[in-house]
């Protein structure tokens, strides 16, 4: 056969070197130019794909060579070998096989004997792409097993550093903090703390020109053809930042993960395959800050009519049954009253029980209202902090015994009803252990059908599996408890962090508030009172000391005209009412 080429189409010769390859990709091209003019091809055209996996389908080069055979440029593709076009031996097949031919491409792997052009040789070809996906395969485990060993010993997994850290210059596989990033990251931390949503610190920091951090840590910075794009950050950048337990000092490992080595896009993992190693570098954020981001992030915060969210919502709950309450916020000015009198509200801000509202609204009533108004709850807040934070500068020693009984106390009784729960438990594992032993013979002997078995089987290995889970919840809960000098310390540092305060700022809530509990009024018949338990971070709801006061005499006798002035309010109002009703009666009639 006359191997002499038109000058009309292209010879092409294709090398790729991976990044594992020993050999230098000048000598695969030396091979190849050697073996063209040797055997009279002309109109050499060179493709080559430097440090790209055989397993990939997206080289430049290989994707500029597949489009010139579909222009109908080529005539002949040379390679070294087979494993050069690729180690996927269905796709390697398809391009070789099908598209080549159906082109009039000439195929030829130099180091495999292959030539299209000679049938006997292309037999063997299925063969070698066989051998070179079995090649991938194994690297690929052997990779997957040194990643999973690197993972699970604790150090970092990812290429490069997250943002507000960088690689130590002593240690590749630990973080040092980058001063420049990281003072943007605890500024985005600490404007969550104050109640700014995502939304608005992504548009804050794009107002200010601060780069984003895929742009920042770029080196060199590559050309953007919108000078505004390096500035720009997006809402999911920010809520993804607030997430990371990296920024507390943690290692998270095994966030994401591939099926295959031909998976190009990797799967996001559930939280509890992930494995977190505590402490393995300087944190950016304290701990505790960290958790209360995470809780503010758990919570919607909606822009209302007055333009801004209530930093309380999140916080209030029901004291009766224990769902979130919902905060109602008007600026409606009402000009006339029932009466037609002029009148003038004021704008209100109050809390009610989630449950209630909306079980209203279906006519079917279900707990109660705990109507409460957001300036009081925020004035309890604030005199309960100062009166807890005066407590523990005049008695520290006295509130750190306090504490650890009160956690003593609550681990013995956690302790005492988990344990009981997880034999409960073992006991019924045990017995479920035994049943499928027995519907197992009895299908073997055809006394069971296998649908039956099915279907029997199947619900005892759920409720066993729901059983293990329980039980590995109960004992983690176990063995999570903290010691107790550990959450007064916790405590006495928030405290000691905040000396001198004069209102109640969001940082502040956020930092010291767990949860409010809002418990039902009591109405008497001069007074609505409502009992509120503030539940604070590390020490949950602590109770002061309680002292009780006599009121003098002075307080009484006020206490005394006070429920006379409200008997001749609601005297005088009574009046007034039945005097307007006549009035608007007899202009009716």
């Amino acid at each position: 056969m006359n191997n002499r080429q038109s000058n009309e189409k292209i010879t092409a010769l294709y090398a790729r070197l991976s990044v594992d390859d020993a050999v230098d990709i000048v000598n695969q091209q030396k091979i190849l130019e050697d073996y063209a003019e040797k055997h009279g091809f002309t109109n050499v055209k060179f493709y080559q794909d430097d440090g790209w996996s055989g397993t990939r389908w997206d080289r430049p080069g290989w994707k500029a060579l597949i489009a010139d055979i579909e222009s109908g440029k080529v005539s002949t593709c040379i390679t070294k070998d087979m494993s050069r076009v690729g180690r996927d031996y269905l796709q390697v097949g398809f391009y070789t096989e099908v598209m080549f031919r159906k082109h009039n491409v000439r195929f030829i792997a130099v180091g495999n004997n292959i030539d299209s052009a000679n049938q006997e040789s292309v037999e063997f070809a299925p063969f070698l792409n066989l051998m070179s996906e079995y090649y991938a395969r194994d690297c690929s485990r052997k990779i997957k097993t040194v990643l999973h060993a690197k993972g699970n010993s604790g150090k970092h997994m990812t290429s490069r550093p997250i943002y507000g850290y960088k690689r130590s210059p002593e240690d590749k596989d630990l973080w040092v903090i980058d001063t420049d990033a990281a003072a943007v990251v605890r500024r985005i931390f600490q404007m969550t703390m104050e109640g700014m949503g995502a939304y608005k610190i992504a548009r804050a920091l794009t107002d200010e020109r601060i780069e984003k951090p895929s742009y920042y840590s770029c080196e060199p910075k590559p050309i953007m053809s919108d000078p505004i794009e390096p500035y720009i950050w997006r809402e999911s950048t920010i809520r993804e930042m607030l997430a990371k337990p990296e920024y507390a000092g943690h290692t998270v490992n095994f966030r994401t993960s591939r099926e295959s080595y031909k998976d190009k896009t990797a799967k996001r993992n559930a939280k509890e395959d992930w494995k977190i190693f505590l402490n393995t570098h300087e944190p950016l954020i304290e701990q505790s800050v960290f958790d209360s981001v995470q809780k503010l992030l758990e919570t919607p915060r909606r822009v209302d009519t007055i333009g801004e969210a209530n930093p309380l919502t999140g916080l209030m709950f029901c004291g009766s049954c224990g769902a979130k309450m919902h905060n109602h916020r008007t600026v409606k000015i009402h000009e006339y009253n029932y009466y037609g009198s002029p009148y003038k509200s004021s704008p209100s801000d109050s809390y009610n029980c989630s449950t209630y509202k909306q079980s209203s609204h279906r006519f079917n009533t279900v707990c109660s209202n705990h109507h409460i108004s957001t300036k009081i709850v925020r004035e309890l807040i604030l005199d309960m902090i100062r009166n807890v934070c005066g407590y523990v500068r005049e008695n520290q020693a006295e509130f750190i015994r306090k504490i650890r009984e009160e956690s003593a106390l609550q681990r013995g009784e956690t302790a005492k009803s988990h344990k009981k729960a997880i034999a409960k438990n073992q006991r019924r594992i045990s017995e479920l252990e035994n049943l499928f032993r027995r519907i197992y013979e009895d299908n073997a002997n055809g006394k069971l059908i296998d649908k039956r078995f099915e279907q029997m089987s199947g619900d005892y290995e759920r409720e066993q599996s729901e059983l293990e889970t329980r039980n590995a919840e109960m004992q983690a809960e176990l063995e999570a408890f903290n010691a107790d000098g550990e959450k007064a310390d916790s405590f006495i540092k928030l405290v000691k962090k905040h000396t001198e305060f004069e209102e109640l700022t969001t940082p502040m809530l956020n930092e010291f508030v767990d949860k409010i509990f809002v418990h039902k009024a009591i109405k008497t018949e001069f007074e609505r009172t409502q009992t509120i338990d503030i539940h604070f971070n590390f020490i949950g709801g602590f109770k002061l000391p309680t002292v009780v006061i006599e009121p003098t005499p002075e307080e009484i006798e006020a206490e005394k005209k006070r429920q006379i002035q409200i008997l001749k309010r609601r005297e005088s109002c009574r009046r007034w009412r039945e005097k307007k009703k006549a009035e608007l009666t007899k202009g009716s009639a």
